[in-house]
């Protein structure tokens, strides 16, 4: 009698943390891109050694255009796809243990990429290997593939599909439980406001690390010659209401100390339109829908430039509204002296009928292993679902958890990311039925 799927998980759990802490240790964040590595040494480093990690255990991996690695059981150009990535977003701000060291403490697991997304395409590659080895029947062609550009706009899967074709059918344990069937659009714009020099020559540029894929947490300026810093609270852009946004904070602060009616007009603007209007409120664009929920807004760029103010948006829209009707309510929410606004980013939702049979094999593996609501659900996020043909999201956060991905200390129970391990070895054993 073959052991159980958890069995086999709980042996082999010590070699499993072993060889994720290999990758975990590389700091694949995106770098300039050099012969032979279009997204920088380490990201490229990374990949190889996953590669090596495969061979190990009997696989035989390739490497497409330097960008993708993939391993495959089973014959043929028809595959069933599992995908994640190997990249990771900065490691910035007060770690209390290393960030590419993967550390244990009170059940959790720590580390820049623990979660997103080491760990949980890991965990398929390393449940993939479990089944081979203890003979499980996998009687269709799957295939593992780890990208290296998910966190800077996902240019690797072009890259991929220049030379290999799609699969049939997909998922990429990088969001949340249950199957996301679909996932909001994602607007990203930038408010451009100008101002004479003599009122602009009033403060001075804006200190602090900005980045669309978080809520900016700690920025300072000086404002007629005082200085003003604030602290609020990072999270993730697509969960504005996890944190307390800086940006938000410093404008209300040069509100009260600025004494120019024109900057004092522009800052209550900011702070009446987006200060904890995480939905779209303070715009008049309080959207909603039944299938996705409300619109979410996230201001994260606050920055001076030569002829005046640039403000950064990333509006996540629901699936039943268009990038066409986001603009129109921006261009009415706009500062209305001298703004522009300027698309940086455009994403269109997506939708699948959750009614696939293999949505519908997913949706079975999430309810055989853990018994709770498997229900398929919609994402403010954005994942290699966008970019990979027939592909949907799947794991690896459970109801409840978020927050956590681009965060400080990012971490993942250890019985959770066990879990992710059981949930996927099922699904890959229900894709083969």
């Amino acid at each position: 009698m073959k052991p159980s799927i958890k069995q086999l998980i709980e042996e082999h759990k010590a070699d499993f943390y072993h060889d994720l802490a290999r990758l975990i240790a590389i700091p694949s964040i995106k770098g300039p891109a050099v012969e032979g590595a279009p997204y920088g040494n380490e990201n490229k480093k990374v990949l190889e050694e996953v590669m090596a990690i495969a061979a190990n255990y009997g696989f035989t991996p390739h490497l497409v255009d330097n960008s993708v690695a993939y391993v495959q059981i089973g014959e043929g150009e028809d595959y069933i796809g599992i995908m994640g990535h190997l990249d990771v977003v900065e490691a910035g701000g007060q770690w209390t243990s290393p960030p590419f060291t993967l550390t244990q403490r009170e059940g959790k697991l720590f580390a820049r990429g623990i979660l997103d997304n080491k760990g949980p395409i890991f965990s398929c590659l390393y449940g993939l290997k479990l089944l081979v080895d203890h003979g499980y029947p996998i009687n269709k062609t799957i295939r593992i593939l780890f990208g290296s550009d998910e966190e800077s706009g996902s240019s690797d899967i072009a890259r991929y599909l220049k030379y290999e074709k799609a699969p049939t059918f997909a998922f990429t344990p990088d969001c949340k439980y249950p199957v996301v069937y679909g996932e909001r659009g994602i607007l990203a714009v930038e408010y451009e406001t100008s101002f004479r020099p003599e009122t602009l020559a009033k403060i001075t540029g804006i200190i602090g690390e900005q980045d669309r894929s978080f809520v900016p947490d700690h920025l300072s300026c000086q404002i007629e010659g005082k200085t003003i810093e604030v602290t609020g609270k990072r999270a993730p852009s697509n969960a504005p209401d996890m944190g307390e946004n800086a940006i938000t904070l410093l404008a209300k602060e040069i509100e009260t100390f600025s004494t120019d009616s024109k900057i004092k007009a522009y800052f209550a603007w900011i702070v009446k339109s987006l200060h904890n209007q995480h939905y779209g409120e303070g715009l008049n664009m309080h959207w909603q829908d039944a299938m996705s929920g409300f619109l979410n807004v996230t201001p994260y760029l606050l920055q001076k430039t030569a002829t005046g103010f640039k403000l950064g948006l990333s509006i996540r829209y629901p699936v039943s509204y268009t990038e066409n009707d986001v603009l129109e309510g921006l261009q009415q929410a706009a500062y209305p002296i001298e703004t522009t606004v300027k698309v940086v980013r455009s994403l269109p939702s997506i939708l699948h009928d959750k009614n696939l049979p293999e949505i519908q094999q997913l949706t079975q593996a999430y309810d055989t292993v853990t018994g709770l609501d498997s229900t398929p659900v919609t994402t403010t996020g954005a994942t290699y679902a966008r970019f990979l043909p027939n592909t949907v999201a799947f794991g690896p956060s459970f109801p409840g958890q978020k927050g956590i991905a681009h965060n400080v200390d990012e971490y993942m129970n250890e019985s959770d990311l066990l879990l992710n391990m059981e949930i996927y070895m099922q699904a890959i054993l229900n894709l083969c039925e």
